[in-house]
């Protein structure tokens, strides 16, 4: 699948928490973590689960940089 996004980054699942209507995801990312919200429903059909590598595709726009 092809995809605009740069900021790509893979890594493996830590964490999955399944909310009633969210997930809470947790991807370690080498000595980093990476948190992402998403709908449960999409992490249901990706079949989501902890140890699955996936990549975090992050949106420039709206990464925040502190010094």
């Amino acid at each position: 699948m092809a995809i605009s996004a740069r900021n790509q980054l893979t890594g493996r699942i830590k964490e999955v928490k399944l909310g009633t209507v969210m997930a809470h995801i947790v991807v370690q990312v080498g000595d980093n973590e990476i948190e992402s919200v998403i709908t449960r429903r999409s992490a249901e059909e990706m079949n989501l689960k902890t140890g699955d590598t996936v990549t975090a595709v992050i949106k420039s726009t709206e990464v925040m940089i502190q010094k």
